[in-house]
């Protein structure tokens, strides 16, 4: 009898994207290739200007790239121009996007910055404001839920916008360096979050980072050099969630 074969939940394919004509031309990514299935959580690490941002953004469908093929949750999405002609609604359906900086909406309080994106995929209000409160508080936000994004700190606000990407229990997350505004305490406390959603929703997740105190957390690990991979990914983490949380699975 056959085994059923997992579906990737993120699939690249000879993947380069450039910037610029002639002498000008800058090649940001050549020809990456690589996988991500539901449950992982892989990192992307590499020095600064290697491409690892651009790489987050092409999967994220926010930069178009110049060739190669991107599929996300089965459905091929670009393959040498974007297939789908609403980006927009599949970046709500289907990715939550961590930024390196928080972007938070300044007229919105912290509860409302994370339950607008469930209002906008149809929940009541109710349920939006509860999911929204319930991941406050778990990453310790929750007394700032009615602050506005100037009165947080870095940190504060770094927290609240992680929970917005989470609010809709996204298939795949991205996340531009996501604890570099953290200490290690809260650092860790995201990426076990990230790990347990990874598990209990079957989301792929990928984060760029340097903080070399999470490196534990993923389960593999790609190196990008001057837009390229090197190699094969290392794997270095831990494969499994931590126990368990209530908001992983509410």
């Amino acid at each position: 009898m056959a085994q059923m074969q997992i579906q990737p939940a993120i699939e690249v394919a000879h993947l380069s994207k450039h910037f610029g004509q002639g002498s000008a031309r800058v090649n940001a990514l050549v020809d990456i290739t690589m996988t991500v299935y539901p449950g992982q959580v892989i990192g992307l690490m590499g020095p600064s200007g290697s491409g690892k941002t651009t790489l987050l953004h092409c999967i994220a469908c926010i930069l178009e790239p110049s060739s190669g093929t991107i599929t996300l949750d089965g459905d091929v999405v670009y393959e040498q121009k974007w297939l789908k002609s609403d980006l927009r609604r599949l970046r709500l359906d289907k990715i939550g996007f961590i930024f390196q900086y928080p972007n938070l909406l300044p007229f919105l309080d912290g509860s409302d910055n994370v339950s607008i994106v469930l209002d906008l995929a149809g929940f009541k209000p109710a349920a939006a404001r509860a999911r929204a409160g319930e991941l406050l508080d778990y990453l310790e936000v929750g007394s700032r839920k009615h602050a506005f994004p100037r009165q947080l700190s870095g940190g504060e606000a770094q927290r609240v916008a992680i929970a917005r990407a989470l609010a809709n229990r996204p298939k795949i997350i991205l996340a531009d360096e996501p604890t570099a505004p953290l200490d290690s305490p809260r650092a860790r406390i995201v990426m076990d979050l990230l790990r347990r959603i990874a598990t209990e929703q079957n989301a792929a997740i990928v984060v760029v980072t340097h903080d070399e105190m999470i490196l534990d957390r993923f389960d593999h690990i790609y190196q990008l050099r001057d837009g390229r991979l090197e190699g094969e990914p290392t794997g270095v983490g831990l494969g499994t969630a931590p126990a368990e949380h209530p908001l992983a699975n509410p």
